[in-house]
Order: structure tokens, then C-alpha cells, then sequence
């Protein structure tokens, strides 16, 4: 399994007991929806091993409390701490309407109700505070906050997301 074909779901933060189980802080809106795994991928030193889980629960609302099989005692699970831990993108929900993945929108197109096309989306910057589209315009970054209010609509059919940002500031990328 390549990264590219999952998604990140969490990472592992610490040891829950002295049997091997471990908590996982998850990256999600939606823990219910990981409680009951099978498997998950572990970045291993740059490689996604599958690792089966013996059983799993949800503690404290975003942690999950995982003993994964074979990992039975406080120094194996000690050897997994701060591991990032990914599913395959086929187990993410499917999410209609103006919601969207952010890897999902990567290549889609983006026009503004007032501009016309900006250009194409190269990636989604979330380490600032908004959260922005980077569109890619003839050479130029744009970066357009991810701002509910902007979001027109999200054309799945089209790779489009349609958006009416404020009076200018595309122009001011150009």
C-alpha cells in the first residue's frame, strides 16, 4: 500500500497499559466511525506495514485505545509512539454537497462568480489558521481562503468548485 492510495487518520500518542495497547489521537470529525477496524497502516520508518487489531474502543472522544496483534508487551508498544497511522481512501465516507476531502479537490478547477476561471487547484495549504486553496493561474499562486461563505458550489460531475470571493482579491495576484 502506497500513501497516495490512503489517507492520514491519526498517530499514535502514547501507551495505555503495560499489555501492549496504545492510544491514537485521530484526525477526524467522526471517531465513531474508526472504532471498529480490522487493520491499519503504520508509517514504519517511510513504509505503511498493516497492522491487525485484536480490539479497539473509543477513549476520551478523539482517542482511540488499540491493542493490535503482536504487540503484547510495554516495549513494543513503546517502539510505535508518535508512528502515523493511515487507512486506504476507500474506507473514507463519501461526502456530498459543498463538503469535500481536501486531497478530493486537488486538479479541480476553480471560477469565481465575478472573475471567471482562476485557475487550477495545486493544493490546500492548512497550516495557517484559514485554511486556503493554492490555484495555480498561468504560472501565478492564488491562494483563496477555504471559507464556507466563499464556496458556491462544489461540481463533482465537473472537477469545478465554483466560489464569489470579494471584489479584488484575485487581482491582487495578478
Amino acid at each position: 500500500m502506497k500513501k497516495e492510495d490512503c489517507f492520514y487518520l491519526g498517530k499514535i500518542v502514547k501507551k495505555y497499559s503495560f499489555k501492549g495497547e496504545l492510544l491514537i489521537k485521530l484526525d477526524t470529525d467522526q471517531p465513531d466511525l474508526y472504532e471498529n477496524l480490522d487493520a491499519m497502516f503504520l508509517d514504519v520508518n517511510h513504509t505503511l506495514i498493516p497492522f491487525f487489531i485484536e480490539s479497539s474502543q473509543l477513549h476520551k472522544s478523539d482517542l482511540l485505545r488499540v491493542q493490535f496483534e503482536d504487540v503484547d508487551t510495554e516495549a513494543d508498544a513503546e517502539a510505535l509512539i508518535k508512528t502515523e497511522v493511515y487507512l486506504p481512501l476507500d474506507l473514507l465516507p463519501k461526502l456530498d454537497g459543498n463538503k469535500f476531502y481536501f486531497h478530493e479537490v486537488i486538479g479541480f478547477t476553480m471560477e469565481d462568480k465575478n472573475y471567471g476561471t482562476v485557475g487550477k487547484i495545486v493544493a490546500v495549504n492548512d497550516s495557517t489558521a484559514q485554511a486556503l486553496f493554492e490555484v495555480e493561474n498561468n504560472g501565478k499562486e492564488i491562494l483563496i481562503p477555504m471559507n464556507d461563505e466563499f464556496i458556491v458550489k462544489v461540481d463533482r460531475n465537473n472537477k469545478t468548485i465554483i466560489v464569489d470571493t470579494p471584489e479584488g482579491l484575485i487581482d491582487l495576484y495578478l
